[in-house]
């Protein structure tokens, strides 16, 4: 068996049709493209989402929306939820055990006047305080 010998399968293959080559061929004079108009030219393209010169569904349908994929951070202010100020460490646990968030969460920010000073406590990297 040598490079040159392969041959495809039986059946696999067909011969390209040959168009615009005499009435005799079945495909001559139009070439299978009918008689006149846009498609039947040369070097016709029609472009994706063409619709024959009516406004195409992309644009008749009003522009909705925008889903950011950045995951930002759920914001607790300090201030108002003295228990987070108690804790001795601060960790995605022991938040959730002193104030409701959804299982959805996954970051949290703490803001407020004070919120610098707990720094010190946190101990989870999902949860990060002000830097002023």
């Amino acid at each position: 068996m040598a490079l040159e010998n392969l041959t495809p399968a039986e059946g696999s293959t067909r011969n390209t049709k040959r168009l615009g080559r005499g009435a005799g061929s079945g495909q001559g004079k139009t070439a299978g493209k009918g008689h006149k108009g846009q498609k039947a030219r040369g070097g016709y393209n029609e472009k994706r989402n063409f619709e024959g010169g009516q406004q195409p569904l992309a644009r008749r349908l009003p522009k909705i929306g925008f889903t950011s994929r950045v995951v930002k951070p759920t914001i607790i202010n300090v201030e108002k939820v003295k228990e987070i100020a108690e804790l001795s460490e601060i960790t995605m646990e022991t938040i959730r055990s002193v104030y409701r968030l959804k299982k959805a969460v996954t970051q949290v920010k703490l803001v407020g006047a004070s919120a610098k000073d707990y720094a010190s406590k946190i101990k989870d990297e999902n949860v990060t305080t002000t830097g002023k």
